[in-house]
């Protein structure tokens, strides 16, 4: 079989799973579990064999015309470099463990069907994107992941906060797709074909007319779908759907579908030194302030949300100076810690009994409890703080290293601003990192909330899963730093001196001012007397958090829970933490700009509608009814009136007629 037909079954197979499991979930159930996890598996092995065949060398391409347009052609296209197969790995390892996570998860949801359906779907459109050679066939797989994610974060329908998740994560994605539409076209126009070698070799050759309205249009496209700075802000809210689709979306797929198309484009964005600018900046800004807000929220899954929102950035600063492969060596480091991370969380929300999305300060000791999912996320949120030698330390230095190389003009491939910008904010945000993660653990596993009810061991289904996404957290970084260059563009990723001793020094620091500031406020903070919790039966994971969110209270009954005093956010934040929990009030800003104004036009034209159109509707219908009205009362049916009428109209006519002649 050949490597193109293989590429071919990769992405055909995941759909293939979704249209059987949603045809055979009614009527052959014992189906379903099969079909949403043998599917994805065997993608997943033919990538493993995709990748072994391209081995890091030349690309790989083959098309066929779709169909003939007249002007600029659409094809079938693959084109598998070593970017493509690296990440289509990633893809197929994540989505394989979120699918066998989720038999236990969600083992009695009613839905589950459905939803290991569009997983697989959702699956489908990454490996479309990432194989993909043309870039219409790439916008079809764009598109289906947010129709996918719109489905999915809206799984707990019944619930007005999963419904309003899955409309705003939908809206604000397509309000970034919009340009990025535009842009596409405008750069295959330029370009004369929608084939990214194509583009490639236009850009190489000085061929694009507009490269900066070019590339600042995709960027929109690009922050909407990737979680960057304006349009970050639907990616906490989407944590009301259920965890494993926390950890599909911010680990392999949706989400690092924008930093994977400006890696694939990335000359396109070079050719414009305001575009790369802009980049930077966009990418600074999504770091510090992503990290800030971290430090703010109480719920579990917030945190790490706005923590992708922030490793995300990460990988745009490594874009921004022009090194796409520190950028995709942090996207597949990034995509196993914290698949880990969010699927750890749902062990935790499961074990804690907490509110809607598992509020730390209401976690209690929970170490001796989830042992699994504690030196699991012990290893990922090191990784995720950059502590040597875990797998995030060398991804995140080498993109310290990358801005430094800029900054310091060792390298033309970007502006010397865009790599002091990028380094700057990515060492603040080292810092906060680390301070996020160090509060998330001890509030986690050493907090001092309400005890909750014991609900026994997680399906093994669960754990497991854990443990082989640790493997990569832990090993990955250390050999991949080494082994990927030969796959990327040949540039090092080694550790540079400079930034690996300020980046893990800050990350010490960091850490270590958070746990002196959770151990001062543990001293000061009064003693909450532990309430009653009552028993409740063990619950499959999935149910706790559905019904927990339809409550928007504390789950398992009435159970009066003690919020943890000692939470160091609110001393190491001060005044930030109000407008950090918030989101530094982003929302209301959009709201006051742009929600509020549309509805103020929407209540005008409503108006104009009912009270103008609809008058002179009304008016038009009101004259012929009095008209008709008039005749109806002239019509007595009395005959002698008649001819009086008829008498008095003669005599008029005869005057008229009369004084008509006189005068003439």
């Amino acid at each position: 079989m050949t490597t193109t037909t293989l590429a071919v079954l990769v992405p055909l197979l995941p759909f293939l799973g979704a249209a059987a499991g949603l045809l055979l979930g009614r009527t052959a159930p014992g189906f379903v579990r099969p079909l949403a996890v043998l599917p994805t598996l065997a993608a997943l092995l033919l990538a493993v064999l995709v990748a072994v065949r391209q081995g890091g060398g030349d690309a790989i391409d083959s098309a066929t015309e779709l169909t003939p347009t007249g002007s600029v052609p659409i094809e079938l296209a693959l084109h598998i470099d070593g970017f493509a197969a690296l990440v289509a790995l990633l893809v197929g390892a994540v989505a394989t463990c979120v699918q066998i996570y989720s038999t236990g998860y969600l083992r009695d949801d009613p839905r589950y069907p459905s939803y290991a359906a569009l997983v697989s779907l959702f699956t489908s459109a990454m490996f479309l994107v990432v194989y993909s050679g043309d870039l219409i066939v790439l916008l079809v797989g764009w598109e289906v992941m947010g129709i996918c994610s719109y489905f999915l974060v809206g799984h707990y329908w019944e619930t007005p906060e999963a419904r309003a998740a899955s409309l705003k994560a939908f809206l604000v994605t397509k309000l970034g797709d919009v340009p990025f539409l535009i842009g596409l076209f405008a750069l295959a126009t330029d370009a004369g074909s929608f084939r990214i070698t194509r583009v490639l070799g236009t850009v190489a050759s000085g061929g694009l007319d507009h490269p900066t309205l070019i590339a600042l249009l995709l960027l929109a496209g690009v922050a909407g779908k990737s979680a960057q700075f304006p349009l970050h802000t639907w990616l906490p809210d989407a944590m009301a759907g259920p965890t494993p689709v926390s950890a599909l979306i911010h680990a392999a797929t949706m989400v690092a579908a924008g930093v994977y198309f400006v890696a694939r484009l990335l000359p396109v964005f070079q050719a414009s030194t305001a575009a790369m600018v802009v980049l930077a900046f966009m990418a600074a800004v999504t770091m510090a302030g992503s990290a800030l807000a971290a430090l703010a929220q109480d719920d579990i899954k917030r945190v790490l949300a706005y923590s992708t929102i922030g490793q995300l950035g990460y990988m745009t600063g490594a874009l921004a100076v022009g090194d796409r492969g520190a950028a995709v060596f942090h996207l597949l480091s990034h995509g196993a810690f914290k698949a880990l991370l969010f699927l750890a969380a749902g062990v935790i929300i499961h074990a804690a009994g907490t509110n809607s999305l598992a509020a730390m300060s209401r976690m209690s000791r929970l170490r001796d409890r989830v042992p699994d999912a504690y030196w699991t996320m012990t290893v990922a949120l090191l990784a995720l703080a950059a502590i040597p030698p875990f797998s995030g330390f060398f991804s995140k230095e080498s993109v310290l290293g990358a801005a430094e190389h800029v900054a310091t003009g060792h390298t033309e491939h970007a502006p010397g601003g865009a790599g002091w910008i990028v380094l700057l904010a990515g060492l603040l945000t080292a810092l906060l990192t680390a301070a996020y993660a160090t509060r998330l653990w001890l509030l986690a596993f050493r907090g001092r909330g309400t005890e909750a009810p014991d609900h026994g061991r997680q399906p093994l289904t669960m754990t497991v899963v854990l443990w082989v996404l640790a493997v990569p957290s832990l090993a990955f970084g250390g050999l991949a730093f080494r082994l990927l260059p030969d796959w990327f563009d040949g540039g090092s990723l080694a550790p540079t001196l400079t930034t690996s001793v300020l980046g893990t020094g800050l990350a010490l620091v960091g850490g270590l001012v958070t746990y002196g500031a959770w151990q001062r406020t543990t001293a000061l903070a009064a003693r909450t007397p532990m309430g009653a919790v009552a028993a409740h039966p063990e619950a499959d994971a999935g149910l706790v958090e559905a019904e927990a969110i339809a409550s928007r209270r504390p789950a398992y009954g009435d159970v009066a829970y003690a919020p943890d005093p000692a939470d160091p956010g609110r001393l190491l934040l001060g005044p930030l933490h109000r407008p950090a929990a918030t989101g530094f009030h982003l929302d209301a800003v959009y709201a006051a700009l742009f929600v509020r104004p549309v509805q103020a036009g929407a209540s005008l034209v409503r108006f104009l509608d009912r009270e103008v159109v609809d008058t002179y509707v009304r008016g038009a219908a009101a004259l012929p009814r009095l008209l008709g009205a008039a005749v109806r009362r002239a019509q007595t049916g009395n005959v002698q009136t008649y001819v009086s009428a008829l008498l008095a109209g003669t005599v008029v006519l005869a005057v008229a007629v009369l004084l008509v002649a006189t005068g003439a």
